[in-house]
């Protein structure tokens, strides 16, 4: 692995003394699609002396992410990259649809074969980033600010979290499940309990919260409380143990299952779908809580949580305080394009494509 300290004056908006690793193997070419190796042998035949100038731009409102990575990038497998101009925008910044977020200016053979890379470095943070801030904005609709929890550990290849770690926090989510998803931006990851933990007290609730408040004293105590499908029942269980100390309970009640309360009280069925985390049990245990004096205690809510599902539990004001969200933070759903349009300060692009000069953009030094 090549490691990378990167500072570039003017240039880090959040992302200030960070080690960028890459693979070394990005010299040699292969992580770049092979017609862009030979298009860099056959201009070093024939237009050596030619000075492109490559854009890049996508199609969407976004908030970018990958724009300190992609210079490191550059700075570490460049030709004589002290010979290249580049200009971009920030990490953070909000885009619109074709913006350019990023111009390099050379010699094509010194960088061209980086393009693919830079694209694949920019859709990803974005499209997290992006995905992220959407999610966080539905959840404060009502300006409550309320917290998002980056939970993506499972639902990519490990070695993808440092950077997405990143981009849910340029996004906006600053509680993440990992350490390795807090290394680039210097904290460390967050949680209380699994359900394996509540397994191996055979599903004893308040056995378990017990354990994990002896061994981390601490931590806040957040019980996970749908182990037993009963999740009203179990949050005032362990309540009514730990009073005052237990800050919160999480429901992450599996999509396939109806939760007892329903099925104790069936006369509320029939107006909706009863399965999974739902606003009506979220109200019925909030309404649990307060019954019993238990107003300070918050909800968090996870499983299967989006953007939609999100600013649907808002606009109906159901009492979550805090969601944890995973898989759909991961989707890939925007795509960076990197373009030539100028050739020795001159116009020349493909049909359909041109220069777009942006005043935002920062020159790199």
């Amino acid at each position: 692995m090549k490691e990378i300290e990167l500072k570039l004056q003017g240039k880090i908006k959040r992302l200030s003394n960070h080690t960028f690793k890459f693979d070394e193997r990005v010299r040699d070419g292969w992580f770049s699609a092979v017609y862009f190796l030979k298009t860099k042998e056959i201009v070093e035949k024939f237009h050596k002396d030619k000075i492109v100038t490559m854009q890049f731009f996508q199609k969407n409102h976004a908030v970018l992410c990958g724009t300190d990575e992609v210079i490191a990038l550059i700075k570490t497998f460049a030709d004589n990259p002290e010979e290249l101009e580049i200009y971009s925008l920030k990490d953070g910044d909000e885009i619109s649809p074709f913006e350019t977020v990023l111009t390099i200016s050379g010699r094509y053979q010194d960088f061209g074969y980086l393009e693919g890379i830079i694209d694949g470095i920019l859709a990803r943070r974005t499209s997290v980033a992006t995905n992220v801030y959407n999610v966080v904005k539905a959840a404060d609709i009502a300006g409550k600010q309320k917290q998002v929890i980056f939970m993506g550990d499972r639902d990519d290849h490990y070695t993808t979290q440092a950077g997405d770690g990143y981009a849910a926090y340029i996004g906006g989510a600053t509680a993440q499940a990992t350490h390795a998803m807090n290394e680039w931006w210097g904290k460390s990851g967050m949680g209380t309990m699994p359900h394996a933990l509540i397994q191996l007290f055979e599903g004893d609730i308040v056995a378990a919260t017990k354990a994990y408040h002896e061994t981390y004293p601490n931590d806040e105590i957040i019980a996970l409380v749908d182990y037993n499908n009963d999740a009203i029942t179990d949050s005032l269980k362990v309540a009514r143990v730990f009073g005052s100390e237990l800050k919160g309970v999480r429901v992450d009640t599996s999509r396939t299952l109806i939760d007892q309360y329903f099925l104790r009280n069936q006369d509320l069925l029939g107006t909706f779908d009863p399965r999974g985390v739902n606003a009506e049990l979220i109200f019925a245990l909030r309404k649990a809580l307060d019954d019993e004096g238990y107003h300070h205690v918050k909800i968090v809510v996870s499983g299967g949580f989006n953007e939609s599902r999100i600013l649907e539990f808002e606009e109906q004001g159901v009492p979550v305080d805090t969601y944890g969200v995973g898989n759909s933070l991961l989707k890939i759903n925007i795509g960076f394009t990197g373009d030539n349009v100028l050739i020795n300060g001159k116009h020349s692009a493909k049909a359909g494509r041109r220069y777009r000069p942006n005043p935002r953009l920062e020159r790199v030094e």
